[in-house]
C-alpha cells in the first residue's frame, strides 16, 4: 500500500486514486511544528513514565531523525525550512489562547525565553531560517505564516511535528483553508499515543492534506 491508497477515512474508502505529486523547488517549503523540549521531558513520576514511554520512543527513534533528515535534504537544496513553536510572549501567558489556558495536559504555560520552549537541539534552527513563535494550536492562526508564506511564493507546504491530533492537525485544516497544497509526512508527526496518530491521519488525508511517507516524499522531489 502506498500513499494513493493508504489512510482512507470512511468519507473517501472508496475514492479514485489522487493525481501525482507535483511539488516544485521554488514553491515547496518543510514545516516544523512544536519539536520543543517541554514534550520530551521525561516525568519523574513512575506511572506517567510509563505512560508517555511509547510517545517518547517513537520521538526519539522515528519523529525526530526523520524530520532532521528532511531538514538536511532541503537545506541541501536550498529549499525553505520553517520552524513553529508554542509559547508565550508575556510572562504570565495573559496572550495565550483559549485553548491554552484551559486547565488539564493542555494547560501551557511557556515563556518564549525560557528553556522548555526551544526547539530541541537535534532540530534546532540555522541561522537565517524563519521561526515562528505562536500561541494558538495553529500554526497558521497564531502568526503571520499566510502573509509569509504568499510573499515567498510558497504553495506546497510540507508539514512535520507534533502533535498530530493537535496542532498539527489545527495547522493543516487552516492551510488548506487557505488553499494551500499540504503534505503530512506519516514518520515525521507523533501524538501522546499511536492510535491517535494513526486515526487522525485517516480523518486528515484526502480533504485536508495528502499523507505520505517521509522516503515518498524523497523520491517524489528526488531530494
Amino acid at each position: 500500500m502506498n500513499w494513493k491508497t493508504a489512510y482512507r477515512s470512511f468519507y473517501y474508502q472508496d475514492a479514485p486514486e489522487p493525481a501525482d505529486l507535483v511539488l516544485p523547488y521554488h514553491e515547496t517549503a518543510l514545516l516544523t511544528i512544536d519539536v520543543q523540549r517541554t514534550y520530551l521531558d521525561v516525568s519523574e513520576n513512575p506511572a506517567e513514565r510509563a505512560r508517555w514511554e511509547p510517545f517518547q520512543r517513537r520521538m526519539r527513534e522515528i519523529t525526530i531523525p526523520t524530520i532532521r533528515t528532511l531538514q538536511d535534504a532541503f537545506r541541501r537544496h536550498e529549499l525553505d525550512v520553517i520552524h513553529a513553536r508554542i509559547a508565550c510572549w508575556l510572562e504570565d501567558g495573559r496572550d495565550r489562547s483559549l485553548s491554552q489556558k484551559k486547565p488539564g495536559w493542555n494547560y501551557l504555560l511557556l515563556p518564549k525565553n525560557s528553556e522548555q520552549s526551544q526547539i530541541v537541539p537535534e532540530l534546532a534552527p540555522l541561522a537565517g531560517e524563519i521561526v515562528l513563535t505562536k500561541t494558538t494550536d495553529s500554526a497558521l492562526t497564531g502568526t503571520n505564516l499566510r502573509l509569509i508564506l504568499a510573499n515567498m511564493g510558497i504553495k506546497n507546504v510540507i508539514v512535520t511535528g507534533i502533535f498530530t491530533d493537535q496542532c498539527v492537525s489545527s495547522t493543516v485544516r487552516s492551510l488548506a483553508d487557505e488553499s494551500f497544497n499540504v503534505v503530512v509526512i506519516e514518520d515525521g508527526c507523533a501524538a501522546g499515543i499511536d492510535e491517535l496518530h494513526y486515526r487522525e491521519l485517516d480523518i486528515i488525508n484526502m480533504i485536508y492534506c495528502h499523507v505520505v511517507s517521509s522516503a515518498e516524499l524523497m523520491d517524489i522531489m528526488k531530494l
